[in-house]
């Protein structure tokens, strides 16, 4: 089954409804340090297998990577699991700092 690609600025309007997202940023903690979107939680993508049982499947859950690579990847292997409200954010990081919030450095 394909994963979802989701745009930043579908992200930033489902945001702004109020939806109730997991946002789940897979990048390096070094990365994650210097720009992440509020409210996401971090947990590497190398350590998805080990901290999978952190993830709510109840909810719809949008993978945030630098450009949508990673993210990818983690869609994929949580759909092997039984995930099936994932979505990848298109551009990533990156685009959401170009088209949503300016304050988030980009790198």
């Amino acid at each position: 089954m394909p994963i979802t690609q989701c745009t930043v600025t579908q992200l930033q309007e489902r945001l702004q409804n109020g939806d109730d997202l997991l946002l789940l940023d897979v990048r390096e903690p070094n990365e994650y340090a210097f720009a992440h979107i509020a409210g996401s939680i971090h947990i590497p993508l190398n350590q998805i297998p080990e901290r999978i049982q952190e993830l709510n499947n109840e909810k719809d859950i949008v993978v945030i990577c630098h450009h949508g690579m990673r993210s990818q990847q983690a869609c994929l292997f949580l759909d092997q699991y039984g995930f099936n409200q994932l979505y990848n954010l298109k551009g990533g990081i990156d685009a959401w700092s170009v088209s949503c919030d300016p304050t988030v450095p980009r790198y």
